[in-house]
């Protein structure tokens, strides 16, 4: 599976040559690619890219998103970022950065994105939280809901901007008012705990609900301790979920919703509405899991490796995992990681296991970022690199994961500089 940068995996295809509009691979547009027509170089390299009438081919991909970027098409030279952050390509990060800027200073909002990513991991260019904000703030202001809710987040934190919880919730409602799902979220969790806003549980409940109407177990979850809690509001809320146990849960399980069986098997699990049964579990979650659902299938990976509802099966596991991993779930990713790590079912090898904590880290799991921290720094599964180990540290223990922030103090006191300025640079958050 190839590498997705975070900020794609967040929606950012909003450009012609990445949405899922098809530009038309014919002779024509390559005659006018070829006679220097830039935005037909553009749709030429998008053809190659995503394969469209054409043989997939990333290098003539590249080779004409760069002519049409050294023309100045904004559009090319967002896509050319994206190209070399090893999308296609082998990645090379300062050329990421470069046709990012580029793209960023003629106002693509996606760039904006991009190079504030760059900033904020330290790709490319020095990391610096000021300039990340900037550009997110630039793209944000554009209606770029991707940035508000990485901007909310930046205040919500003080990162590269003064901490204003005020100004989290301001943006915050922008991207849920556009839909974003992560952000009404954040949005409920504001109104419940009164963080920057007064506070306010019908208002908490009614983006919890939005957000658990677009698939967010996180919201629904929420929904559920508000329901338990006693607040009417909310008990009406999941009562009249599809998700809710009712006769008509399990009659749209049994007519074979991946979606609905998948719900029926963890609330099995759970004792959720119902009696707890991890055997009736195990068979709903199984059937979710066979139509491909990537939740289901975690799930089912960690029950086959307890034994809980289903006999004990390593094996099984690792392929439920695999295929969930495969579908770009980040705790799948992390747990396949541990898996390989330890050998538990298949043989230790911990490249493998590296592999996959790259795939969940580059998602921000703070544990798979700790992990693959440890790997740099014993040289396990990849080249010992203390740099890497710092930086995946400092990701982690950005994320308040306790055991990160210790390994940098561990660093720093073996007189390694970088660890040492990080955890400066923690403290003064």
């Amino acid at each position: 599976m190839k590498l997705i940068p975070l900020f794609v995996l967040f929606g950012m295809f909003a450009v012609s040559g990445w949405a899922e509009e098809k530009t038309i691979y014919s002779l024509e547009l390559v005659k006018n690619a070829e006679s220097g027509d830039a935005k037909a170089q553009f749709d030429l390299g998008a053809c190659y890219f995503k394969g469209d009438g054409v043989t997939q081919d990333y290098k003539e991909a590249v080779k004409w998103y760069t002519k049409s970027a050294e023309q100045g098409n904004a559009e090319a030279q967002f896509c050319l970022g994206i190209c070399y952050e090893g999308n296609g390509v082998t990645p090379d990060w300062s050329k990421a950065v470069k046709w990012f800027t580029k793209s960023a200073e003629q106002g693509n909002a996606d760039a904006q994105v991009g190079l504030a990513g760059c900033y904020e991991y330290g790709n490319g260019v020095a990391k610096d939280q000021k300039e990340m904000a900037k550009w997110l703030t630039k793209s944000a202001e554009q209606g770029n809901a991707v940035a508000q809710v990485r901007l909310a987040r930046c205040y919500e934190r003080g990162s590269g901007v003064a901490k204003d919880e005020k100004e989290a919730v301001k943006w915050y409602t922008k991207a849920a008012e556009q839909g974003d799902a992560l952000a009404q979220r954040n949005l409920g969790v504001c109104y419940y705990e009164g963080k920057g806003v007064t506070k306010d549980c019908e208002e908490a409940v009614k983006w919890y609900t939005k957000a658990a109407e677009q698939g967010d177990q996180m919201a629904k979850m929420a929904l559920e301790k508000l329901a338990k809690q006693g607040f009417a509001p909310a008990k009406k809320t999941c009562e009249q979920s599809p998700e809710h146990y009712s006769p008509e849960l399990v009659k749209k399980a049994e007519a074979g919703d991946a979606v609905a069986q998948y719900d029926l098997g963890v609330r099995y699990y759970n004792g959720q509405s119902v009696t707890k049964d991890e055997k009736e579990a195990g068979k709903w979650l199984t059937k979710s899991a066979e139509q491909g659902n990537a939740d289901a299938q975690f799930w089912l990976g960690n029950i086959y490796q307890s034994g809980k509802g289903v006999t004990q099966d390593y094996k099984e596991a690792v392929k439920w995992l695999t295929k969930s991993a495969e579908q770009g779930d980040a705790q799948a990713q992390l747990m396949l990681g541990m898996t390989y790590y330890h050998g538990i079912g298949p043989a230790k090898d911990k490249k493998e296991a590296a592999k996959w904590y790259t795939k969940s880290a580059e998602q921000g799991g703070a544990q798979a970022q700790f992990n693959l921290g440890l790997c740099y720094y014993k040289g396990e599964g990849v080249t010992k690199d203390y740099k890497e180990a710092v930086k995946w540290y400092t990701k982690a223990a950005e994320q308040g994961y306790p055991e990160a922030k210790m390994a940098l103090e561990k660093l720093a006191k073996q007189g390694f500089a970088p660890a040492k300025k990080e955890l400066e640079q923690l403290k003064s958050k």
